[in-house]
């Protein structure tokens, strides 16, 4: 083609252009291309349109060789520079626009895109001088002013960006970019009415305005809202399908609404967009972690932490997974820099301390105890409900936690999924709702009670929200309900949703606040009546919890002002037994075997380490006449090592004489396996319901002598008990009496009682009445 021919058809390609009939003019374009592979105009151009239709990849290809043969045409490198950031690759645009500043230094478009580059990959320092220098040039230019305060919200510069904001509408009201900016500067001071009025206005100047969308989408994510948010996280990718804020936004979404697989596609779209984002690194961490992908979580974890040092979220990720990997040294530390950085963060108080609880770490543990309590009186939500049980001996003071946190991180239904009607079921429809459905304390000691259940009168769901550990107890779980739901990879409103489908009348949550709970499952209302039992020792602090399941001592009348669910109160322990699943090996061991003298009185705790703390530990060691500074003979101190079998640990038993439980949180299966084993233990009883569980055990077997109510009881009665060898066997013997006497390893008769107390729920709900407190008689 000569170059006749070839501008010719170049300038009916720029007609065809100009007029909008792009396949037309794309047509020509191509054929120019054909003939001259190196023609800039026509490979611009066409990348102009590529770009247009949303082919950012091949309009990216066409602009960089156009720029090969025309390297110093500005309106190249500007539309090259925007189409590479339409892809995400911001590092990319923002070398293609210091290019372009080298020939113009006071492009102030190019200056525009620069500091937007540098804004997505958070250098925000370097973003703002870049709006500065712009702004020094052309003053006026209200997108840069809006811009800015982007820049100085990321920040947490809110009166500079309001500023910037009350600038860009003095110069043009109609600007919708800056209405949207005004409802994030809303957003950041939790004012969502005002919030939501600026992104309406936004929208109603530019319908299209994705950031306007997001931002909507956002108040009603933190409103807990969150079907409402999900649909303006999908307004905002249909009108920005490569916006990752917006899949970032829809990830959150599903990982509360749909659970953390769908969350983690979305968290995965948003970094394929945009790599440095560390809040999408952050959300991958956090669903990674829900499928129990710990290793993953963490690199998660670390990239987050790799693009934004500062980040709490990620360093309470981090310290997450390395306490559920036991790693409680690596757990600590990675709390304790979270707190550094956002002492108020939900949870991560709480959770420090319980990692040092974990590792015997209890440097000022007192004096932060004290602090943290504070801090939940002051209505910071600044510990897990779990975590606090270890850490207050109020229980006052763990009933505002759980309110907290609920208020928090749960959101309460408006109205409940259940049908306000009377169901005509020949049978009380019971579920049961656990993540434990394995080898864990609530299987072992709650598989009997499934298995005893009458089914003349109880059809029994068992629905599992936690990991199947393929063990021989997991199959007698499965085998010991009706019916048995594995709905772990749903999210809580979908588990939600079929639990009412399956008309359940009365439904027993076994998690509360424990690992891998979800009670949001329970505030979206799926049964008329909802039931916390046996996996968490409080108050769930919540309406949707209708009855807390206790006994006389865990919760006395005085106390019941602690707890907002009513107490359905069963006449003995409120810890079930069954025997099968706590056989006792009929291994002979001597104590040398672990280290331990052949005479000798031993003390023993087999409690986790985070239920130790400096006072029980200080008892321990008056108990060890200990020297100066409790400097004890390391000989003295033997760490059992975990048995291979449950068996032979409960076997290992009968080599101690005396089980010393500990305060605010006493052993709770533990005390119960030592009982069964013919252990007996000596307990202080608390004010809390943690702290009351082994006196509980100790009435419901007749020993009401082995509970003190004070420290210097506990000390005097565990040194008189070491050195009366007659007392002592006193006590062993009536324990060996007493043991399948009394009602507490009865796992038949613990079972009818239960199923009254049901019973009595179903029937007040039936007969139109409020949950109420219920007694079940001896």
């Amino acid at each position: 083609m000569s170059n006749r021919d070839e501008n010719q058809s170049l300038k009916l390609a720029f007609s065809l252009h100009r007029s909008g009939q792009f396949d037309d003019a794309a047509r020509v374009y191509r054929k120019i291309i054909k003939r001259n592979p190196r023609q800039p105009h026509a490979l611009h151009s066409l990348g102009i349109i590529e770009a247009s239709r949303g082919n950012f990849d091949e309009a990216a290809h066409l602009m960089a060789r156009s720029l090969a043969v025309q390297a110093t045409n500005l309106d190249f490198v500007q539309n090259y520079a925007t189409v590479l950031c339409q892809l995400g690759q911001f590092e990319a645009a923002r070398k293609v626009c210091l290019n372009g500043l080298e020939i113009d230094g006071t492009n102030v478009y190019l200056l525009y895109v620069l500091a937007g580059t540098l804004l997505n990959q958070s250098q925000l320092r370097e973003s703002l001088s870049t709006f500065d220098k712009l702004l020094s040039i052309e003053p006026n230019h209200v997108a840069a002013i809006t811009e800015r305060s982007t820049v100085l919200l990321e920040m947490k510069q809110l009166d500079s960006a309001q500023a910037d904001i009350d600038r860009a509408l003095s110069l043009n009201p109609h600007f919708a970019e800056a209405h949207a900016n005004r409802g994030i500067l809303y957003v950041h001071s939790k004012r969502y009415d005002e919030a939501i009025a600026s992104f309406d206005r936004a929208l109603s100047l530019d319908p299209n305005s994705g950031n306007a969308w997001v931002g909507r989408a956002t108040v009603f994510f933190e409103l807990k809202r969150y079907a409402e948010a999900g649909a303006a996280f999908d307004k905002a990718l249909s009108l920005q399908p490569r916006s990752a804020e917006a899949w970032l936004g829809s990830g959150n979404v599903f990982f509360v609404l749909e659970g953390p697989g769908e969350a983690l596609a979305a968290y995965d779209r948003a970094i394929s967009l945009q790599p440095n984002l560390p809040e999408a690194w952050l959300g991958r961490g956090n669903a990674l972690f829900d499928l129990n992908r710990r290793e993953e979580a963490l690199a998660a974890y670390e990239r987050a932490l790799a693009f934004k040092p500062d980040s709490a979220e990620a360093w309470a990720g981090c310290g997450n997974v390395f306490s559920a990997l036991r790693r409680c040294d690596e757990a600590f530390a990675a709390y304790t820099k979270a707190f550094l950085f956002e002492p108020n963060l939900v949870g991560v108080e709480g959770a420090r301390l319980h990692a040092g609880l974990e590792c015997c770490d209890w440097e000022n543990l007192d004096v932060d105890c004290k602090k943290l309590s504070e801090s939940i009186r002051s209505n910071h939500a600044n510990a897990t409900p779990f975590d606090f049980l270890a850490l207050s001996y109020s229980a006052e003071d763990q009933l505002k936690c759980s309110q907290l946190w609920v208020e928090r991180k749960v959101s309460q239904s408006a109205l409940p999924l259940w049908r306000q009607r009377l169901r005509g079921h020949d049978k009380i429809r019971l579920g049961y709702v656990s993540a434990d459905f394995r080898q864990h304390p609530v299987g072992y000691l709650a598989v009997g009670i499934f298995e005893c259940h009458d089914r003349s009168q109880f059809e029994v769901l068992g629905i599992s929200i936690g990991p199947d550990d393929n063990s021989e107890l997991r199959r007698r779980l499965e085998r010991s309900f009706d019916k048995f739901l594995d709905w772990t990879a749903l999210g809580a409103d979908q588990i939600a949703e079929r639990i009412a489908a399956e008309e359940i009348d009365v439904l027993v949550d076994l998690n509360g606040f424990t690992q891998n709970a979800r009670p949001r499952i329970f505030a979206r209302r799926p049964a008329p009546v909802q039931v916390n039992y046996l996996g968490y020792a409080g108050s769930m602090g919540a309406a949707c919890a209708d009855y807390i399941i206790a006994d006389p001592i865990l919760i006395p009348a005085s106390h019941q002002d602690s707890y907002t669910e009513k107490v359905a109160y069963l006449p003995h322990a409120l810890l079930p037994h069954d025997t099968a699943s706590r056989p006792i090996s009929d291994r002979k061991f001597e104590r040398a075997n672990f280290g331990l003298p052949e005479r000798g009185f031993v003390f023993c705790c087999f409690n986790n380490a985070y239920k130790l703390n400096p006072t029980v530990f200080r008892t321990q060691m008056k108990l060890l006449r200990a020297a100066a500074a409790q400097g004890i003979e390391s000989e003295r101190l033997i760490f059992a090592k975990r048995m291979p079998s449950l068996g032979d640990h409960l076997a290992r038993h009968r080599l101690a004489d005396l089980f010393l439980d500990t305060l605010p949180y006493n052993a709770h299966t533990s005390a119960s396996d030592a009982l069964w084993a013919g252990l007996p233990i000596l307990t202080q009883i608390g004010q809390t319901f943690a702290g009351r569980v082994g006196a509980s055990l100790l009435m419901a077997l007749g020993l009401p002598e082995l509970i003190v109510e004070s420290a210097d009881q506990f000390e005097n009665l565990a040194i008189e008990l070491a050195t009366e060898p007659e007392r002592l066997a006193a006590i062993k013997n009536k324990l060996a009496r007493n043991r399948l006497a009394t009602p507490l390893f009865n796992t038949t008769l613990y079972t009818r009682h239960l199923e009254s107390l049901y019973s009595a729920m179903h029937r007040r709900w039936q007969d139109g009445l409020l949950p109420d407190h219920i007694h079940v008689p001896p």
